[in-house]
């Protein structure tokens, strides 16, 4: 950990809103304890990164961290990936293989997704929190287990509780030191710094200069409510960082998923918001199928601009088919105009008025 509130965990930065530094807060106290916690959040929220950094502040950060998500395997495998199995225990069980438990000896197993563990294994899970020992499937003798456990849980363990899902003393046991990780949309302060932290390393890593980011990129990021959470802002950032050729990360860089979605139109697009009239009844009409034709004109003009003339580039940047972006410049009746009349590639490809 860094300056209080800032943690950079392989280079991921969490966060320093208020919330996530009393989340770090209680990383620090909880550190060398050796009680079980249980981390909630969202898909995407950093549920492993927060449990790699309780491993790196505890007496145990010289011995393993074995993360392992309870959802990758049927309820046949489950047993075998977390205990291990000896020789002949199944078919194809050619040797001993030793399991996530044993792996994680001295040190922290996380166990993420750890509500979709089906109700047949939630018992063994149960015993191993008790006695501290397991037994490999296929044998017969019991194996002592030192290792700090950390789950992970998408859903509300609680809830899934109440509707007979989870076990209740399972849920006991593993509820010893709760962490809650608010999600991206509860915490937007932090998307600015998270931005700026992906794209300058994804541009560093094709050995490329850093671009500034427009301020109408970041009011959509800010916007936007992130259903991935970090792991989509991210994913975000590195498309950016292939695909924007601008040198400003401008909207037109962005994914069209993301704009669409981001609610309200991006002061980029004030050149095509008609401005409110003096009285609502003065209002004057506006052709939505105009404007639209607008903008899609003014987008190709942009991408083709961009791309020097090839279509294929250019469709790349406007995630369609080539094909599709053909018809769409006929139909707007942009020809080769569409890359000598276009704006030019350092502006925004919304800038143009009607």
């Amino acid at each position: 950990m860094t300056t209080p509130g800032f943690v950079t965990m392989d280079s991921v930065v969490v966060g320093r809103s208020a919330r996530m530094r009393a989340v770090f807060e209680f990383l620090r106290v909880i550190g060398n304890s050796d009680s079980t916690v249980l981390v909630i959040g969202e898909s995407g929220t950093g549920k492993e990164v927060t449990a790699t950094l309780i491993h790196q502040a505890s007496r145990r950060k010289h011995h393993p961290f074995v993360a392992v998500s309870c959802a990758l395997f049927s309820e046949t495998l489950i047993e075998s990936e977390l205990f291990g199995h000896e020789r002949g225990a199944f078919t194809g069980a050619i040797k001993d293989r030793l399991g996530r438990f044993e792996l994680a000896e001295g040190g922290t197993l996380f166990l993420d997704d750890i509500d979709d563990v089906p109700l047949s294994m939630q018992v063994k899970l149960l015993r191993v929190l008790q006695n501290r020992t397991i037994e490999r499937l296929g044998g017969t003798r019991t194996v002592s287990v030192n290792v700090r456990i950390i789950a992970g849980s998408k859903k509300d363990l609680k809830q899934m509780v109440a509707d007979g899902k989870f076990r209740e003393d399972l849920y006991y046991r593993l509820n010893v030191l709760p962490v809650a990780l608010p999600p991206l949309r509860e915490r937007r302060e932090d998307i600015p710094m998270l931005t700026d932290h992906f794209i300058e390393r994804y541009f560093r890593r094709r050995g490329e200069d850093v671009p500034p980011i427009s301020e109408a990129v970041r009011q959509a990021f800010l916007r936007y409510n992130w259903p991935g959470n970090v792991r989509e802002l991210e994913n975000a950032c590195e498309r950016i960082a292939q695909t924007c050729t601008c040198g400003t990360v401008r909207i037109g860089c962005m994914s069209a998923s993301i704009l669409l979605r981001a609610g309200g139109p991006p002061p980029e697009l004030s050149a095509f918001t008609p401005a409110p009239a003096a009285q609502p009844q003065e209002a004057a009409s506006v052709s939505l199928d105009d404007r639209i034709r607008d903008l899609e004109a003014n987008l190709i003009g942009w991408a083709l601009k961009v791309s020097n003339g090839n279509k294929s580039r250019a469709a790349e940047l406007l995630q369609i088919k080539r094909s599709t972006l053909g018809d769409r410049i006929n139909r707007c009746g942009l020809g080769r105009a569409a890359v000598i009349g276009a704006p030019d590639a350092t502006a925004s490809p919304m800038a143009a008025t009607t």
